[in-house]
């Protein structure tokens, strides 16, 4: 089985943060082997249900694409991502206030999946690999909205 946490501070309120991870056009700013995420049969704005056709960089540039559809939804505070086709690694991702800081966000994010066939053999090291990425793209992220640019959105 794939179990992972990982979290970090960003200093921006959590509306920011929240919108920011939601809106699949600005996926590929922080998600760097993410080559596409389009809302499938344009349903509006993300919400309990949404399904997305994501496209993501594989190891040697092959692309992979996979459909996610959105698990859990409490604007500012719970995104939950399950994989329905593709690679069965899903997401949550949890957005806390940090109140003794003035206005930052504590983003907690958890991985989770159970590969099945010959792949599930890969799984320990196949966790050890997605939690590197996801780290890096929550540091991705923090440094994204930190920028003076991107507190102007």
């Amino acid at each position: 089985m794939i179990d992972f946490e990982i979290a970090t501070h960003i200093d921006r309120p959590v509306a920011d943060v929240f919108r920011h991870v939601c809106d699949p056009q600005l996926l590929c700013t922080w998600q760097t082997n993410t080559v596409s995420a389009v809302v499938q049969d344009d349903a509006g704005p993300i919400g309990l249900g949404t399904r997305l056709h994501e496209v993501h960089r594989a190891p040697g540039g092959r692309e992979l694409a996979s459909v996610v559809e959105v698990s859990e939804f409490e604007p500012d505070r719970v995104l939950g991502l399950r994989v329905v086709e593709g690679t069965p690694v899903h997401a949550r991702f949890e957005f806390v206030a940090d109140a003794d800081d003035g206005g930052g966000t504590l983003v907690r994010m958890r991985g989770y999946g159970r590969l099945a066939g010959a792949l599930r053999f890969a799984q320990p090291l196949l966790q050890r690999v997605l939690r590197r990425q996801f780290q890096g793209d929550l540091g991705r992220l923090k440094r994204v909205l930190e920028t003076p640019r991107a507190a102007a959105r």
